[in-house]
């Protein structure tokens, strides 16, 4: 083989598939190393992308041309929009998907990737010349070159699984863990600490009473993830599979704290921090004491297979205890286990070390993505993959870095907050991290974003030509909504049947469908066939948007005037070399972060924790601002 290349991805998890993707795309001969070629992009926990913000976060690396949009769409088994109760700026696409069909769907795209090769082997080491990084050094001992290493590690560095009193090093069940990377980084000045999650039994379906349970359909028109003119699998398909709701009950809890003695996770042994948001059963019993019950989603894993994923009973209990428990649970009182639930601690850079390109700030041309950034969730990784494959290239080629503004993304969000704030659990996305959540909509995320993929040559022609035809259909429909009157004798039947109040005068439609208790479909009987592309399969699309535009324009506006003067800040730079602790009248606790997170712009400084308004006033002063 040859053993010299662009740039070289290290683990081919949710990041490292977007990130060796998007390089190769861009133009760079890269090169995905996996330990596991049989398992890209692997769904370790529950089947599904997408969810509340998540979704967005998918639809994002759609419209900015990378690829996990396209292999959900083609691997979903249930689609639901989540928040449809709530404004646009909430709703949130999720997708139950086939776990099997998911990930050979991304190793055929990889595979047909012009410019992208594969390796399977276990990279050991990294190879430098001072502090700039030029290659790996794997298991079977070959040295390979690059101009950039991306390490998307996941949960194997130095992973360690926990079920009861058995520990095995591991990043998953059944696999080995990565090691020797850890300890060389750490000696060159790379700070690491460990983190912990965990996953439930996955329980065969056949021993499952389903007539007892509680189901949750899908959406009856399903929609799908991509901005591409593709039909999902459902789409196609024309069938959905039920997802069911259980809950657990007073005898399934006695049961667990029996074997709370047995817990890693309460004896000490497992010292890393876990999610907040996707705590294990027993720490939900032990943080919510008064709770009768809590509610868990048995989840299908695929068309063809009887393996469910309990989502909510993540446990690394005695095997025994997670068994007997479930089986007191109604619906599952015969259960078999395909897997047991278990823990899995690994080591992960606090992502502070970080430029916002992703790039580390002492080693050079070295990138982390993923997990190994102190983040949970398939989508987050997936999101920091396709922006350190882009800075990779960009960085190789002597280009200004790509990074994302708070206003223009919620991977911009995500990464301001994992570079600037750092984490002190795995971080995960929600809606109300993001404070300008009504301009990052997943229904505009192709209008926020293809253009700056496009720019960098990452979407192609076809794709921003699809956005722009989006957009001058749905000027249309509004030119032809604000244009048109109705007669209140023709309208107030609707409206009464909507819930407000009748019109006294002709209205323009757009006027009609301002009103929050009116939909499209309220007045689409007043559109003449022919008059708004009924026939266009994407019309739907476009109607949305347009009702989107009339019911919150004002709300928007608004909200991008509040970003431009917020973000003002983020274009007041700050020298490279700027020696804070010459600053007397800056705190001592924000003399000590300034220096170490080093931000690039004021805006940035201002979102540390412990940096005052005060201090900022103190910088401005200083730069002469």
């Amino acid at each position: 083989m040859t053993n010299h290349y662009d740039i070289i991805v290290v683990g081919a998890g949710h990041a490292g598939c977007e990130a060796a993707h998007a390089a190769a795309k861009l133009g760079s001969k890269t090169l995905l190393v996996t330990m596991d070629i049989t398992k890209m992009a692997q769904m370790s926990c529950n089947p599904a992308v997408g969810g509340i913000a998540k979704g967005q976060i998918v639809r994002e690396i759609d419209a900015m041309g990378g690829a996990m949009g396209l292999v959900t769409d083609k691997s979903t088994i249930q689609f639901r929009m989540l928040n449809r109760s709530k404004g646009p700026a909430m709703w949130s696409p999720r997708a139950q998907c086939d776990r099997m069909l998911f990930s050979m769907t991304w190793r055929e795209i990889l595979e047909n990737t012009e410019g992208l090769y594969i390796w399977q082997d276990q990279v050991v080491s990294l190879l430098f010349d001072g502090n700039k990084v030029i290659g790996v050094k794997t298991e079977f001992q070959q040295e390979i070159f690059a101009q950039a290493v991306i390490l998307t590690n996941g949960t194997f560095l130095n992973g360690l699984i926990f079920i009861g009193w058995k520990s095995a090093p591991g990043g998953r069940i059944g696999e080995t863990p990565a090691v020797g990377l850890s300890r060389q980084l750490k000696e060159k000045g790379i700070q690491i600490e460990r983190m912990k999650t965990g996953t439930p039994p996955r329980i065969d379906g056949r021993t499952v009473d389903f007539t007892s349970l509680q189901i949750q359909k899908g959406d009856t028109k399903p929609q799908k993830f991509s901005f591409l003119n593709t039909l999902s699998a459902i789409q196609e398909k024309q069938k959905q599979m039920d997802c069911y709701m259980v809950y657990t009950n007073s005898a399934v809890h006695e049961k667990l704290r029996e074997g709370f003695k047995d817990s890693p996770l309460f004896a000490g042994r497992i010292s890393g921090k876990g999610p907040r948001y996707c705590p294990s059963i027993e720490d939900k019993l032990r943080t919510f004491e008064d709770k009768e019950q809590h509610p868990l989603f048995l989840e299908p894993e695929g068309w063809n297979t009887n393996q469910y994923y309990l989502q909510g009973f993540a446990s690394s209990l005695p095997i025994e205890i997670q068994f007997q428990a479930i089986r007191k649970i109604k619906g599952l009182e015969n259960a078999r286990f395909h897997s047991p639930g278990y823990a899995v601690e690994y080591d992960y850079f606090p992502p502070t070390q970080l430029f916002h390109s992703l790039e580390v700030k002492n080693i050079e041309n070295l990138f982390f993505a993923g997990q190994v950034n102190g983040t949970t969730g398939y989508e987050e990784a997936a999101a920091q993959g396709l922006m350190a494959g882009i800075n990779a290239h960009q960085k190789i080629n002597k280009l200004e870095p790509l990074t994302l503004n708070r206003n223009q993304a919620y991977m911009g969000v995500l990464i301001d907050d994992l570079v600037t704030k750092g984490v002190d659990e795995p971080y995960r996305m929600f809606t109300s991290r993001a404070e300008f959540r009504i301009l990052l909509r997943q229904d505009n995320a192709d209008e926020r974003l293809t253009p700056k993929g496009y720019n960098i040559g990452l979407v192609k022609e076809a794709r921003y030509n699809l956005l722009i035809k989006k957009i001058e259909k749905r000027n249309n429909i509004l030119k032809w909504l604000e244009s048109t009157s109705v007669e209140p004798e023709k309208a107030n039947e609707i409206l009464v049947k909507a819930g407000t109040a009748p019109m006294n005068t002709k209205r323009k439609l757009a006027q009609i469908l301002s009103r929050p208790q009116v939909s499209w479909e309220d007045i689409v009987g007043f559109v003449p066939r022919g008059t708004l592309y009924e026939e266009d399969p994407r019309a739907a699309e476009f109607y949305e948007s347009a009702e989107i535009v009339i019911k919150y324009r004002g709300y928007i506006e608004r909200e991008k005037a509040f970003a431009e003067k917020i973000l003002r800040l983020d274009t007041v730079a700050i020298p490279d070399k700027f020696d804070y602790s010459k600053i007397l009248s800056l705190s001592t606790e924000s003399r000590q972060k300034l220096q170490k997170i080093k931000p690039r712009t004021i805006g940035q400084a201002s979102r540390i924790p412990g940096v005052s308004p005060a201090d900022i006033s103190v910088l401005l002063l200083y730069l002469g601002r």
